[in-house]
């Protein structure tokens, strides 16, 4: 989870959010980071997970990353936990819970929901207090940039 941070705040040098993500191989070797980019790319899915998963499968491939596990520094959204379950990742250990989007168990449980043909196993609260100070810190840091109404 260490690198994740440290991936995490590479994401401000472009303003972004900073989020940072870490797939790690089933031989326990780290295959890819990535930090979100969505200011930088212009592109709303550039989310840390997304671009991991993505290049992880470019380095495999292969899109399935079975064995692997995916460390993140804030609790995936609906969207990335989709892409967790669908590149049928083993394991995801996520930093600070996002009570506001989270779909690994705070709004939705996506990536363990029974439904779904592939459920991943969840590690939750991993340097908790670390990660989530990153993004309030990033987010006051906007407030304050914000004219008075």
């Amino acid at each position: 989870m260490r690198l994740a941070l440290d991936e995490a705040a590479l994401a401000l040098v472009h303003e972004d959010v900073p989020i940072g993500c870490v797939i790690v191989g089933a031989n326990g070797q780290e295959l890819v980071r990535a930090h979100n980019a969505r200011e930088q790319n212009s592109d709303p899915t550039a989310h840390a997970e997304l671009l991991a998963i993505r290049a992880a499968a470019a380095k495999l491939e292969t899109w399935r990353l079975e064995g692997a596990t995916l460390y993140v520094t804030l609790e995936p959204c609906a969207m990335c936990a989709g892409a967790i379950v669908l590149s049928r990742l083993t394991r995801l250990v996520y930093g600070a819970a996002d009570p506001k989007a989270g779909a690994a168990g705070s709004l939705y449980d996506i990536v363990r929901d029974d439904r779904l043909n592939h459920r991943v196993a969840r590690t939750a609260g991993v340097l908790a207090s670390e990660c989530g100070e990153l993004i309030r810190e990033f987010f006051r840091g906007k407030r304050a940039e914000m004219p008075p109404i």
